[in-house]
């Protein structure tokens, strides 16, 4: 039995290509402009890419120009959601679950705030943690082993559940955790997890 669960925020509470189209919109239309030269399916890859990897990753892995990096970074670092926004309808059985819940998210803190009112979901966490790369050098695995420390927990008694098998759940292997990948679309069928599923559902059923 597991004593406590860590989420992630993007595509694991809530789809992101839900909102993308509105939320990146200057975004995109300032890589069509500056990253043209690269050709539309490297465009496009970029742009698919953001909706569920960290932009200074996606800016590394495309090779954007420090100008355009700097630019995206500063567009993003001031935008906030403020439009309805709906969680995936299998996170009820999350919100329903008796136990204790933790979210860690990698974003921008003013951004993945938004999020989080705009989804109606504080109130279902002991704790809420962003991981913002541009104020702080702590990583998901930190604040993962920092809350196993705070809440003497030992690394069986969690499970750390989300949807990107190189961010939350390597983390959290590293560290002995138990992890579920939710993969509703099957994009991981050879990740290495403790448990997945394309529904949250089943993570209730194993932490019970």
């Amino acid at each position: 039995m597991k004593k406590a669960i860590i989420l992630d925020l993007d595509n694991t509470i809530y789809p992101v290509s839900s909102i993308a189209d509105h939320l990146f919109n200057e975004l995109f239309n300032f890589l069509d402009l500056h990253i043209a030269g690269e050709g539309v399916e490297h465009i496009n890859n970029a742009k698919e890419d953001l909706k569920r990897i960290p932009y200074q990753k996606v800016a590394d892995k495309y090779q954007f120009s420090d100008l355009v990096k700097s630019k995206g970074l500063e567009l993003l670092n001031n935008i906030e959601y403020n439009r309805p926004m709906q969680p995936f309808d299998d996170y009820k059985h999350i919100r329903e679950a008796k136990i204790t819940r933790f979210l860690v998210t990698t974003g921008f803190t003013k951004l993945q705030w938004s999020k989080v009112k705009m989804l109606n979901i504080e109130a279902d966490f002991e704790a809420i943690h962003i991981v913002d790369p541009e104020l702080s050098p702590l990583t998901k695995k930190d604040i993962f082993a920092s809350i196993l420390e705070k809440h003497n927990y030992k690394p069986e008694d969690v499970l750390v559940i989300g949807d990107d098998p190189e961010s939350e759940i390597k983390a959290a292997s590293e560290l002995g955790i138990d992890t579920f990948l939710y993969d509703p679309e099957n994009k991981h069928p050879n990740a290495l997890v403790t448990y997945r599923s394309q529904n949250l559902k089943d993570a209730v059923a194993i932490i019970a």
